[in-house]
């Protein structure tokens, strides 16, 4: 007899068999791709002094307006990143046209809030200039750099000195075609390095060059690769991606004291969410002596801890993309969107990225996903998949009479950047240059 959720809530225990079950539904709800989200991160600098940094106190004041009811006029959720990054997130809509809206009105109260304090929102991979101190002392964040820190700094240059631009997609149907979640899985993967080569936008930390148009992404690739890079080798989506969540390590294990979602509870900020070195979740599994057994809420928080370039979440969590300045988050946004929602556009990309997929593998190696990071569209292969990526998104714009500003939003872009090889990182270098 099947095993339900809440079954495995009410046992209060789980094995292998039924972990992979769970995650296997929980991850890839599937129907009809309809909805639309975004997540944008910022970095926050003091607008007259850019190398200052922000205390605590100062954030607290400036945000406080819009974290209110009714703060942010869309209903986007504000959160906060260990560096003091802020985070707005938007609520799934019905079209891309609406979910840019949205994020569009409830973006322009964050940065009047924190513009009237003095403050600016930086849309930048990496902070160029200063290293801020971890300022959330939640034991999730505790554990995360303990974790971290085993391997090097790269950690720490995650948690509290990068941004992202993440795109939020229906997984797809139970369908073989395009709009079939194992399609959609492939191709968002696909686009993936496209999209860090032409978005890249973090080639500066401590006022001089890295050496990577994307640092963010290069940080990412020296980090624990269980939980940092896609699941590979399997071409069912489910079984790859339960096998890789039960093998990957566990960054925290949650202390009794906290709630179910993870959140703080009574004593959680004395208490040591720190994991043993090494353990995966299928270890724990299996028990550990001393180590009391995993349940069907530890196995969801161990999800939230994996960080792949793309993410399942019930939906897909396209998360690849360096954050941008000022409005051109709208750009790789409707981008990924109509390449995965487009059935036109979808077979084009799918096309334009087979050379990205040597020897015919599935998905991009590590390899090029270095290669996005690294140098960009100087790639040729990368070059002419972001032209016909860029054209295949300007077609199915047309076809689909989107709004004539987001047309052009996408056009100018391609026109100041693409058709040049060139990235947003170009800009920060030649200013370097130029300094």
């Amino acid at each position: 007899m099947a095993v339900g959720f809440g079954d495995l809530a009410e046992l209060g225990k789980l094995t292998e068999a039924e972990a992979e079950a769970h995650i296997r539904r929980v991850c890839f709800k599937t129907g009809t791709p309809a909805r639309t989200g975004v997540e944008l991160e910022w970095l926050v600098q003091d607008r007259a002094n850019p190398h200052e940094l922000i205390s605590v106190d100062r954030l607290d004041a400036a945000l406080a307006p819009v974290e209110a009811p009714g703060g942010l006029p869309r209903g986007s959720r504000l959160t906060r990143e260990p560096g003091g990054q802020v985070e707005l997130s938007s609520p799934p809509t019905a079209t891309l046209a609406a979910c840019i809206e949205a994020m569009a009105a409830d973006l322009a109260a964050l940065r009047q809030a924190v513009g009237d304090a003095g403050l600016v929102l930086l849309g930048r991979g990496l902070e160029p200039y200063r290293e801020p101190p971890r300022v959330l002392d939640h034991p999730r964040y505790r554990a995360m750099e303990h974790f971290f820190d085993r391997e090097g700094p790269w950690g720490r240059t995650m948690m509290r000195r990068t941004a992202s631009l993440q795109v939020n997609l229906d997984s797809g149907d139970d369908g073989e075609g395009v709009t079939g979640y194992r399609y959609r899985w492939a191709l968002a993967h696909r686009i993936g390095p496209v999209l860090v080569a032409a978005f890249a936008n973090s080639p500066v930390a401590a006022g001089r060059p890295t050496g990577w148009l994307s640092t963010r992404q290069a940080t990412w690739g020296l980090m624990d690769p269980g939980r940092t890079r896609h699941p590979r080798h399997h071409p069912e989506p489910r079984a790859a991606w339960s096998r890789y969540a039960l093998d990957a390590q566990m960054l925290c294990i949650r202390a009794a004291d906290s709630d179910t979602s993870g959140g703080p509870g009574p004593d959680a900020v004395r208490s040591d969410w720190t994991a043993p070195a090494g353990l995966t979740f299928r270890a724990w599994l299996r028990g550990v002596p001393g180590l009391r057994a995993p349940t069907v809420e530890d196995l969801d928080y161990h999800l939230s801890t994996l960080f792949p370039p793309v993410r399942p979440r019930g939906w897909l969590e396209l998360r690849m993309t360096d954050a941008q300045d000022g409005d051109d988050w709208i750009v790789p946004t409707v981008l990924a969107a109509t390449l995965l929602d487009d059935p036109v556009a979808a077979d084009i990309a799918q096309a334009a990225t087979e050379p990205l997929c040597p020897d015919g593998e599935l998905l991009p190696p590590d390899d090029v996903w270095r290669r996005a990071a690294l140098t960009g569209l100087a790639d040729q292969d990368l070059a002419k998949a972001a032209l016909a990526l860029f054209a295949a998104t300007e077609s199915a714009l047309t076809r689909s009479g989107a709004p004539t500003a987001l047309r052009q939003k996408v056009s100018d872009f391609a026109e100041r950047y693409t058709q040049h090889g060139r990235s947003p990182a170009h800009d920060q270098l030649d200013a370097l240059r130029s300094a």
